[in-house]
Formats: C-alpha cells, sequence, structure tokens
C-alpha cells in the first residue's frame, strides 16, 4: 500500500485518539529506520501505536517512503577523518581514541553508534582506532587483520595488528610511543569506556608522554552528519515457560548478594544483564534481542528502569509487577546523582560499566563496590528450563542446517550459488522452524579464499561462487525463543587435495579431544585451548583466535563470563554453554573451522579421586563432511567419538527430516554411516569429485 500523505494520516491519529502528534510519527519512523529490520514479524514496531489494520499500513508505507528518500553520507574517509581533526581542535585536544562500543558496552551496537566504521570504514565488531593530529592508527586481532586490510584506507591510518586481546596493549603502546610528543591531550568519550580500560589507556598514554583526557561531548557525533537516532523496537515479555525462572525470584537472589556485598544498589549498563534479570527482550541491535536500557537494582528487590517509555509493549503491563518502576532513559544521570547525594554504596562492574557511570557516582559523594557484575554468572549457569530449550532448539537449527548441507552435495545446486545466495537459502531454511526469531550474527559465509577471513562478511563487491575453492566455509547461528545457536561446518565444494585433508583431519581431532574431555570444578577454560591445538602444532601450525566463548540462552551468541581461551579465569561451571571451535586458515586459499556449542554437565563419579567430575555434552546437531577426513589420522578413540556423534544427529534429526524432506533424511542417513579404521576408496588421498558434498 502507498502512503496517503500527511493529511490522511493527521485524521487516522484523531480517529484513535493517538497520544503521538504528526511530528512525533516522524520521529518515531525514523527511529525505527535506525533499528534492525525485525525478518520474522516486520511490522511488530507498529503495534507500539495501533492495532488498527489501516492505520498500521500507513505507518508502514510512511517508513518506506522516508527510507526512499533517506540521503546516503558519500563523504570520504579521508574528509570525514579532516572534519574531526577541526572538531578536536574547537575542543582543544590533540588526539581522540575511538573504540568500537556504545554506552550500553556490548558486542552489538546500533547505527547511532557506529563511530568506528564511520570513521574508519571498518565494519567488524572487535577494534578501535587511535586518531591525532597528523597520524592515526587502526588496531584489532588476528580475526579481523584482513577485513581491516580491506576496509580501512591505508593512506589515512596505520594498520596494526594486536597480537592479543583487541587493540593489543603491546601494539598501541608502540604507536603512542611514536607518534605522542610530550603534553599531548588525547581525548575518550567517558560513556564508551570501561574502568579498567580507561585505567589502561591511561598508563599508555602517560607512558607516551600525554595526557588522557574526557571529553563533554563526543567530537565524532558532532561532525557526522545524518547520524542515526537512537534505535526504537518493541520491548515484550520472556515468558517463564523459557526463562524457567521468574523476575521476582532473580531480584530477591540479586538482592541478598547485595546486601551480603554491604551494597545499597548496582548500577546494570549491560542490556543483557536487564533483559536477563527482568525477563524481557528487544531488537534494538543486530542479532541480540536486547533492549537498549540502564537499571538501578536495589537490595530491597526493586528495580528503576531507564528507557526509551515508546519501546514498551502492551503486554508489559502484567508482566512488570510494583517493583520495577519506569523510568525516562534521560534521567538515568540524575538518579545516579541522587543515590550518591544519599550516601549508598553501589555495586560497579570495572570491566562492563562506563566510567562515566563511576565519575557521576564519586562525584557525589558515592562508595564504590568494584565487582563483576551479580547477573552475569547466574546468567550463564542456564538452569534446567533453558537447558532443555537449548536443546530443543538445536534440534530444530540441526534440521534446518542439515537440509542446507544436503543441496550443497548436488554439484548443479553449488554451480548455481554464491556466498550471498547460500546465506539467505540456509536462513530460509531456519525461517521454517517453530520459534525462530532471527539470526544470532551475520552468517559467514566464505567461499575458498574468502573463507580463510575469519570473521568474513560477505557483500556484493566480494561476493563469490560457492565453488571458487576447494571447500566452502559456513559460519551461522538462529536466535530461538528457547536458544540460541552458533555453529561452523566446512563443506568439499571442489578438487580436495591432501593437504586440505590433513588440516581439515586435524582441526576435527583438535574438536573432538576437547569434546571427549572430563574434568574437575574449578577448572577454567585454558586448558582445552590448549588440546585444541595439539594435532596441528605437530606440523607447526596453529589458528589466530580462541577456541570458544560462552552463549546465551535467547541472547547475547557471545556470552560472558565463562570461554575457552588462555586467559579466562572463570571456572567452567555446569550448565554453561560454551562453543568449541578450532579452525585453520590458509591466506588466499581457503579456510576451514568445525565449531559445536557444548553445554557442561555432570560427569562420572572419581571413585579414586573421590571426586565429581564435569564433561561436555555437544548441543549441536550437525553432519561433518567425511569427504574431507584423512581417516588414517584418527585414533579408534576419535572415531568412535564421530561415529557415535553421527548417530546421535540421526536419531535426534532423522524423524523431523522424514517428514518435511525424505530426500535430506536418506542423504544423512549416507553421510553419517560409520568409519572404519580401514581407509576406503571414498578416504584416500586422490581428490574427490568436484562438488561431492558430505
Amino acid at each position: 500500500m502507498s502512503y496517503k500523505g500527511d493529511d490522511n494520516l493527521e485524521k487516522l491519529l484523531l480517529e484513535h485518539s493517538s497520544d503521538y502528534s504528526l511530528s512525533d510519527i516522524y520521529n518515531f519512523v525514523s527511529s525505527v529506520l535506525a533499528t534492525p529490520e525485525n525478518s520474522v514479524f516486520p511490522q511488530a514496531w507498529t503495534e507500539l501505536i495501533t492495532k488498527d489494520a489501516e492505520f498500521s499500513e500507513q505507518l508502514s508505507a510512511l517508513k518506506a517512503q522516508i527510507f526512499s528518500t533517506k540521503e546516503k553520507d558519500n563523504s570520504s574517509i579521508q574528509s570525514r577523518v579532516s572534519d574531526l581533526r577541526s572538531e578536536m581542535d574547537e575542543q582543544e585536544i590533540d588526539g581522540f581514541i575511538v573504540p568500537r562500543s556504545d554506552e550500553y558496552q556490548g558486542e552489538y551496537v546500533s547505527a547511532q553508534a557506529e563511530r568506528l566504521e564511520y570513521i574508519t570504514g571498518f565494519g567488524g565488531s572487535a577494534g578501535q582506532a587511535v586518531i591525532l593530529k597528523d597520524s592515526a592508527v587502526f588496531l584489532t586481532d588476528g580475526r579481523y587483520t584482513l577485513q581491516s586490510e580491506k576496509e580501512v584506507p591505508t593512506d589515512t591510518f596505520d594498520l596494526r595488528k594486536s597480537g592479543g586481546r583487541i587493540g593489543g596493549e603491546k601494539d598501541l603502546a608502540e604507536w603512542l610511543k611514536e607518534n605522542v610528543s610530550a603534553g599531548k591531550k588525547i581525548g575518550y568519550d567517558p560513556w564508551l569506556h570501561g574502568l579498567n580500560a580507561v585505567n589502561d589507556l591511561n598508563t599508555l598514554v602517560n607512558e607516551a608522554g600525554g595526557v588522557l583526557v574526557p571529553v563533554e561531548k563526543n567530537p565524532i557525533d558532532a561532525v557526522w552528519n545524518n547520524q542515526p537516532p537512537a534505535p526504537l523496537s518493541p520491548v515484550v515479555p520472556h515468558p517463564a515457560k523459557y526463562a524457567g525462572k521468574s523476575s521476582k525470584d532473580k531480584r530477591q537472589k540479586l538482592a541478598s548478594e547485595l546486601k551480603e556485598h554491604k551494597c545499597d544498589a548496582t548500577a546494570l549498563t549491560l542490556p543483557e544483564d536487564i533483559a536477563w534479570l527482568l525477563n524481557i527482550r528487544g531488537g534494538d541491535v543486530p542479532c541480540t534481542p536486547l533492549p537498549l536500557s540502564f537499571a538501578i537494582a536495589n537490595d530491597d528487590t526493586s528495580v528503576d528502569l531507564f528507557i526509551d517509555k515508546r519501546k514498551l509493549s502492551d503486554s508489559l503491563d502484567k508482566h512488570f509487577d510494583e517493583n520495577i518502576r519506569i523510568h525516562d532513559i534521560n534521567e538515568f544521570v540524575g538518579t545516579l546523582k541522587i543515590l550518591a547525594l544519599n550516601n549508598k554504596t553501589v555495586l560497579l562492574d570495572p570491566n562492563k560499566t562506563p566510567v562515566k557511570v563511576f565519575n557521576v557516582l564519586e562525584d557525589n559523594g558515592a562508595e564504590i563496590v568494584k565487582e563483576r557484575s551479580l547477573c552475569q554468572l547466574p546468567k550463564a549457569i542456564k538452569n534446567a528450563t533453558e537447558q532443555q530449550g537449548t536443546i530443543r532448539s538445536h534440534i530444530r537449527d540441526g534440521v534446518a542446517l542439515t537440509r542446507f548441507l544436503y543441496q550443497l552435495s548436488k554439484p548443479e545446486v553449488v554451480a548455481g550459488l554464491t556466498e550471498m545466495s547460500a546465506a539467505d537459502m540456509l536462513e530460509g531454511f531456519r525461517k521454517e522452524g517453530d520459534d525462530f526469531r532471527g539470526l544470532s550474527f551475520d552468517t559467514i559465509s566464505g567461499a575458498g579464499s574468502n573463507g580463510a577471513v575469519i570473521h568474513y562478511r560477505v557483500s556484493e563487491e566480494t561476493d563469490k561462487p560457492l565453488n571458487s575453492g576447494p571447500v566452502y566455509l559456513v559460519d551461522s547461528g538462529g536466535q530461538y525463543l528457547d536458544g540460541t545457536t552458533d555453529v561452523t561446518r566446512t563443506v568439499a565444494v571442489g578438487d580436495i587435495t591432501d593437504e586440505v585433508k590433513d588440516r581439515f583431519t586435524r582441526v576435527l581431532k583438535g574438536h573432538i579431544n576437547v569434546a571427549m574431555q572430563e574434568f574437575t570444578e574449578g577448572t577454567t577454560g585454558a586448558e582445552f585451548d590448549k588440546i585444541s591445538r595439539e594435532a596441528l602444532k605437530e606440523v607447526g601450525l596453529n589458528y589466530p583466535h580462541s577456541l570458544g566463548h560462552g552463549v546465551g540462552s535467547y541472547l547475547s551468541v557471545h556470552e560472558g563470563p565463562q570461554g575457552l581461551y588462555p586467559s579466562t579465569t572463570v571456572p567452567l561451571k555446569e550448565g554453561m554453554i560454551v562453543s568449541n571451535e578450532p579452525g585453520y586458515y590458509e591466506d588466499g586459499k581457503y579456510g576451514i573451522r568445525i565449531e559445536s556449542l557444548v553445554l557442561v554437565e555432570c560427569g562420572e563419579f572419581d571413585a579414586a579421586a573421590e571426586i565429581d567430575t564435569m564433561k561436555f555434552k555437544t548441543l549441536t546437531m550437525a553432519p561433518i563432511d567425511i569427504n574431507l577426513i584423512k581417516n588414517d589420522l584418527l585414533t579408534e578413540k576419535e572415531r568412535n567419538w564421530l561415529n557415535n556423534y553421527h548417530a546421535e544427529v540421526q536419531a535426534n534429526l532423522l524423524p523431523k527430516l522424514e517428514e518435511i524432506d525424505q530426500d535430506a533424511a536418506k542423504w544423512l542417513k549416507e553421510v553419517t554411516k560409520p568409519l572404519t579404521a580401514k581407509v576406503s576408496p571414498a578416504y584416500n588421498n586422490k581428490k574427490t569429485p568436484s562438488a561431492g558434498g558430505m
């Protein structure tokens, strides 16, 4: 339906006694346009204004009209950096630090907060830049070095490869010492950095001879023409049948822990924590069902929620009890001041809370206790309902992925697919599943050399035919009401050499040996990261990312505090979900990764040590390509694990596949048949047929 004009819309506003004016509606729609599209329910946002079908259609038509006439910013990166430098002069600073973060400190940021991409061109999810009057640097880690080389202009930025976590201190320290002269003022936005991050930056800048100073107004915001507004999507309840525990119970537990820490309140700025605590979900950022908001949780079980009230759906009226008080998001700082002036003791997470919150509280007399957010660990330890939900969601996700992999077994299908069309096909299969609510991250669909770009993001400019190399790597996941999935499979689509088989099998050995581990309470993920690399290191190879990350329950696909990486200090606990994803990447040729999610659960009782053990239960249900396995490299124990895993995949997926896709079911039976110790002709060192699939 086409837009019938403002006069008609004003008439509808009057007829339905709307609280919104025409100007309000335009602002509302502009915020919706700055919000990720809801691919499952694209018109859900209109229900925040009206339930009337005609009114809703006109709102959608207005949105389409505004989108079609919206001006695009075609300015160059060089001109944007030049404008930023002029603004730095106005603010009397000599440099500015640009993180890839917003005031909520989450992985995904809204369009309004994509400052790093605006000023550098980098579209990845981790990186930072420092811009001085006559020089600039961009830093990222091994996951994104190839992407940054393609996206960040080297005539404007010096590209540095971080050796460790994002923006590695050594790399940044060296660059600052080379470029910052004594007394220079380096600015930062105190809303965009946690306290620990600012302390680290302060040390580095001081060692280089400079002075780190906060800015009142972000200079990028000052020069960003047509910067999008804050996003706006409906906030809805997350029912107990999925959450497994009421918000009231969670708040009571949190209040008890606040009292144990002798704190009156805690300020929550990470939306994942707030969504978990209040059992709500939204859609303000890509791929993660978050309502961007702040909250103050008090020791009497009450919570003050600070949010754009336009987001609140009618369904929240019964969901929120009298102990949840709603405020406009602009009242957050003022309420912090009141807490401080009343001499309250406030718990803050120094890693995740913006330093601005610390400053406001300290400047007004509050006592601060620095501890990890009290929501982090209970959120990470999934309750029984969440565990069963994630098992069910992985089976539905496995059905979709297996149907997709079956299509890739057909040479004629592969010949007609590109990276983009393959990703669209996979998403289409997922959309057919119950309770699907969108992707958990943008699908990494990498053919040939693009598969070697660890966090590759396909675009029209980079889109390749699927059979551009020996293998195709697809890393993807879904958001379901009962769970979040993340899975990577590497598939044979071309001529497979002995080298490719060797690398794939060594990655598989690492994956299997992690999956088979039993361990005792107190074990962190660091040891598993080492185990995953052993088979590759036997031949002098490695991979440039950590083994695994935590995963939420219909929340973030990258969730802390748990993980399988060398620097982690958080012990694994029963109910945690982590990814198991070793890989190998041959730059310019191909990439290999095998990823499944695993649930930490109780193992066998160790009678000799008189201690309970823990183990991993593999959640992901999808076949592993046997055409890529060099069978004689597998030990009997590893081969048995793979055979047992494939038997479990069959048992879980066949009942549904036989209902909806009998050809895929028949194929799954073939590609999950047990491997034997004897190397059969199907697994010899000769090249496999083109597009042989699995």
